[in-house]
């Protein structure tokens, strides 16, 4: 089984801690045409390496993708490519419309090729997007405005993975000095803001519009700062957009701002993923009990901190094509059902719930909840630097495609999940040519994972905003969240 993108928590590229005049939390004269966006600080603003919402907040003004992909239809929408096509899902065509950079130099095939040649060498969190879910034989500009993408073998997933955020094109200058930590504090796209002045830690920056667009704001200053007090400012007025509602702010989010908040689905979930080293947890139905016996809404209110939904499926609604008829029935919780599945499976003695280097508050509260409902000890255990789980594992995975053959994929991986009807239904949606038979095989290939249960879908995150009465045009997109380039006031 060939692997799949599991993507790594990224740190903050270290930056000067210079203020930035003009970013501070107090009021400040109402200036048309300029607003001020409340933001955590980013991880970083290199785009083939941002995996948190703030740096896609921001990145995502700053460049224009290839294209939208809408995994639920099949739809491309093409943003900087004119078109992706391809007649055998093995060589791919994509075409692009004129395009410049924000220091004024022409954006062409060959950005692509060398940035993408920039990006598979490196470890960052969109460097598997190339290497292990495209893997493309030969990658060629035809000339400065047309790509060649030759395969390794059929895929119809193309526009889904040109269309992840982290392969945008980086100028000329940037590739020749590979000073990406430089460039981070002060990135330069080919979308329709800039940033004036670099970014500053702790601080924040200012977007400007690149072209005029009658109606948009035409400056965005960007405020780093405390989530709550971001929140109060907007509700106070010195502040006209909040990006992150912290939990305590959860519910009264609906009545302070019963029509001016929004909420959004993010790349990220968790699961609990049977390794087949685990062999005590081999039989599904042993696996069905611990499913059965995980409280989803205790976590979301707890450790989660309103952060998150529970899971309805293995498929994270930012990558899951078509819709669900309803929750799984491992998504839900059955205390009495879950004990019952376990005496059957004659399973004796506890288990441990192994987790990873990020933070173990929730699956400590998962191991607790499970002790409870199952009626066995659970404790949660850090796994041992490069040793092997031997009972259930907490995976938070972090898409950084719309593809939801990254995730299946990445899922499999993690459990050592062989299935042989699995992987046929999982080859077949990758390879058809109609987007309606691929969306319902990729149904099919997750509910075969469902019924054996390699892994038992959480929880998946979502994001939530707030504004002022002064904004308008205030969407969201799958990855990026509030879109900065169609605010206005």
């Amino acid at each position: 089984m060939r692997s799949r993108p599991l993507v790594p928590l990224t740190l903050a590229a270290v930056v000067a801690a210079a203020g930035l005049a003009g970013c501070s939390s107090s009021a400040e004269p109402v200036q048309p045409g300029v607003l001020s966006v409340g933001l955590a600080e980013p991880g970083t603003l290199l785009p083939a390496d941002v995996t948190d919402p703030s740096g896609r907040l921001v990145t995502g003004a700053l460049w224009t993708p290839l294209a939208d992909y809408d995994p639920a239809s099949g739809k491309v929408t093409p943003r900087a490519a004119e078109s992706i096509s391809s007649t055998d899902r093995v060589t791919w065509t994509v075409r692009l419309r004129p395009g410049t950079f924000h220091d004024g130099t022409p954006v062409t095939a060959q950005s692509y090729v060398d940035t993408w040649k920039a990006i598979a060498g490196l470890h960052w969190a969109s460097t598997p997007v190339l290497t292990k879910s495209l893997r493309a034989k030969e990658i060629t500009a035809v000339d400065a405005k047309q790509l060649r993408i030759v395969l390794d073998r059929p895929s119809n997933q193309v526009p889904a993975w040109l269309s992840a955020p982290g392969l945008v094109p980086l100028p000329a200058s940037v590739l020749k000095s590979r000073d990406w930590n430089g460039f981070a504090r002060h990135p330069i796209g080919n979308g329709p803001m800039r940033l004036e002045g670099d970014w500053q830690y702790g601080s924040g920056g200012k977007l400007v519009r690149v072209a005029p667009d009658p109606g948009r704001a035409k400056e965005i200053m960007l405020r780093v700062g405390n989530p709550a007090e971001q929140y109060d400012d907007v509700k106070e007025g010195s502040l006209d957009v909040a990006t992150t509602v912290p939990g305590e702010r959860h519910d009264a989010m609906h009545t302070d701002f019963p029509d001016r908040h929004a909420m959004w689905a993010l790349p990220r979930s968790g699961y609990l993923v049977f390794p087949a080293e685990a062999t005590r947890f081999a039989d599904p139905t042993v696996r069905h009990a611990f499913a059965l016996g995980t409280d989803r809404g205790a976590l979301e209110s707890g450790p989660l901190a309103h952060q998150a939904d529970p899971a309805k499926g293995l498929l994270p609604p930012i990558v899951a094509p078509g819709e669900r008829s309803g929750t799984c029935r491992p998504c839900t919780f059955d205390g009495p059902a879950a004990k019952s599945l376990l005496s059957q499976a004659g399973f004796s003695g506890g288990a441990s719930v192994f987790y990873d280097s990020f933070d173990g508050t929730w699956p400590q509260a998962l191991a607790n909840g499970l002790a409870k409902n199952l009626g066995i000890p659970v404790t949660a255990q850090r796994k041992a630097n490069g040793g092997k789980p031997t009972g259930p594992s907490a995976l938070e995975l972090k898409a950084v495609s719309p593809s939801p053959s990254d995730i299946l994929h990445a899922l499999a991986e993690a459990a050592g999940y062989t299935d042989a009807g699995f992987a046929a239904d999982l080859n077949a949606a990758e390879t058809t040519a109609s987007p309606e038979e691929s969306a319902q095989l990729f149904r099919i290939a997750e509910n075969e994972a469902l019924r054996d249960l390699p892994a038992i879908p959480v929880w998946t995150g979502h994001g939530h905003a707030v504004w002022s009465a002064r904004v308008h045009d205030a969407v969201t997109t799958p990855f990026a969240g509030i879109d900065l380039a169609r605010l206005r006031d």
